[in-house]
């Protein structure tokens, strides 16, 4: 058994909290905004915007950590996950430099749990094909 197939339930249950802290935005979305990305956004629509974006987030940690202890959903959740925060990290490298100075920790952070998790879902079809030879 791989390190990575032992220890994704800790992984997972440490990639929800970390993910769920985006209820911040969610509570305070300006607040959120001016520390995810140096930048504020007015009006009501940004209000409703910011607020669904916090609580999509948190929905994303609340499922990495369901999935650390539903090893039949897990991977369905690990490829959702992934695919969220691949999307959140190429949209802020589309912009070049300008977020990267507040939002960049959150990029490294998120790349690391994708690779974490992709290692974990190949890890996971590399001992099926084994059980099978």
């Amino acid at each position: 058994m791989s390190w990575i197939v032992a220890n994704i339930r800790w992984i997972m249950i440490l990639s929800g909290v970390l993910t769920s802290t985006m209820i911040y935005a969610a509570i305070a979305p300006q607040a959120a905004l001016a520390v995810t990305f140096g930048e504020t956004l007015e009006g009501p629509v940004a209000q409703i915007v910011v607020r669904n974006w916090g609580a999509l987030i948190t929905l994303i940690g609340g499922m990495l950590f369901y999935g650390a202890f539903n090893p039949l959903q897990r991977s369905l959740v690990l490829v959702v996950a992934g695919i969220s925060k691949v999307v959140f990290v190429a949209l802020i490298v589309s912009q070049g430099q300008r977020y990267l100075g507040h939002a960049g920790i959150a990029v490294v952070i998120d790349l690391v749990m994708v690779a974490l998790f992709a290692w974990y879902l190949l890890a996971g079809k590399e001992t099926t094909f084994r059980g099978r030879t």
